[in-house]
């Protein structure tokens, strides 16, 4: 059986739903036969180890533990979901101290058990922040963490497939930038429907702005409708899209959407938010981002957003300032 490698995947949070969707995902892939499960919750754990085994795979050796250690040793590729949920009575900062205190501790044992690991997608949230966090504490390069930020996309790519009434394959380009959320930058200027610009459709009787407005909307509230709909968080969709992700940085086939990961240039700095990427087996490596005047200004104002939510992050505590980022991450500029 061909793999795309054959080196060590480590699934953080496996005995969740999204890490345990990723493992089987990744196995179905046939990304690697070395994949290693983790999760602090043993009972959990070892009943998802136990589903695989039942499923019957071949030429895939399926190991499991609780031990940071273990599972992180000669581990070339990482994809984390391990953070908490947001549970009832929890504030919006309890949230934010609880998951950056995981992801800090998380990165100081990449540091301690695998320096030499490749790629780590982070996908626990709120992932712009706790994959800052990761790549501050790990010592890697910007290049070698990334963050699950194409959701946005491809339910773009969805509600205009259904609104026009037509294969989603018919629906190209879509790409959402910047934050996430009510913050994130919808850029319409790259999207094709049935080979015509989107653009050019908005305002028509095609599509009408308030129209185009609504469909925005559901896009925004895309993962309260999954909750509303399941009576939980989304978990399918997350899981696959990351492993796509992870996929792309062992060789694999390209990944087709926007990822989260750290940029540094003229105008946008010491951030990390969605942007139009290219991920290979040399690491994420930052494209052009070009829209209309409103659109551009659009992403201005979502960095500005990510900004202020990072800026409130440190003065929680919770992140060192930036002028520290250097010292504690020499590749971080």
């Amino acid at each position: 059986m061909k793999f795309v490698t054959n080196e060590k995947l480590t699934i953080v949070g496996a005995a969740g739903m999204i890490g345990s969707n990723m493992a089987q995902t990744a196995i179905m892939m046939n990304l690697t036969p070395n994949i290693c499960l983790y999760d602090p919750y043993a009972p959990g754990l070892e009943g998802v180890a136990e589903e695989l085994y039942h499923c019957g795979f071949e030429g895939v050796n399926i190991t499991y533990t609780s031990d940071i250690k273990e599972a992180l040793t000669d581990a070339k590729y990482i994809i984390n979901s391990g953070g908490a949920a947001r549970k009832a009575g929890m504030t919006r900062e309890d949230l934010l101290k609880g998951n950056a205190a995981i992801a800090e501790e998380f990165g100081q044992n990449v540091k301690k058990y695998c320096p030499d690991v490749k790629h780590i997608v982070i996908i626990f949230n709120p992932a712009d922040i706790t994959g800052l966090i990761v790549l501050l504490h790990s010592g890697l390069k910007p290049s070698q963490v990334t963050t699950l930020a194409a959701l946005d996309s491809t339910r773009l790519r969805s509600e205009l497939s259904k609104y026009f009434q037509i294969s989603m394959d018919s629906v190209e380009n879509c790409r959402t930038y910047g934050g996430h959320g009510e913050q994130m930058a919808v850029f319409a200027s790259t999207a094709k429907v049935n080979g015509k610009p989107l653009s050019e459709l908005i305002g028509t009787e095609v599509l009408s702005k308030e129209q185009w407005g609504e469909i925005q909307q559901k896009v925004i509230k895309g993962g309260a409708n999954i909750i509303a709909l399941r009576g939980r968080s989304s978990f399918q969709s997350p899981a696959y899209v990351s492993v796509e992700m992870i996929a792309a940085a062992m060789g694999g086939k390209p990944f087709r959407w926007p990822a989260g990961t750290y940029v540094s240039n003229d105008k946008f700095d010491h951030i990390m938010m969605a942007w139009e990427t290219d991920i290979t087996a040399d690491g994420c490596h930052l494209k052009p981002v070009k829209g209309t005047p409103e659109e551009e200004a659009a992403l201005e104002k979502s960095y500005e957003h990510l900004c202020a939510l990072r800026d409130e992050v440190i003065a929680m505590g919770v992140l060192p300032a930036i002028s520290k980022w250097n010292k504690i991450n020499p590749n971080i500029r």
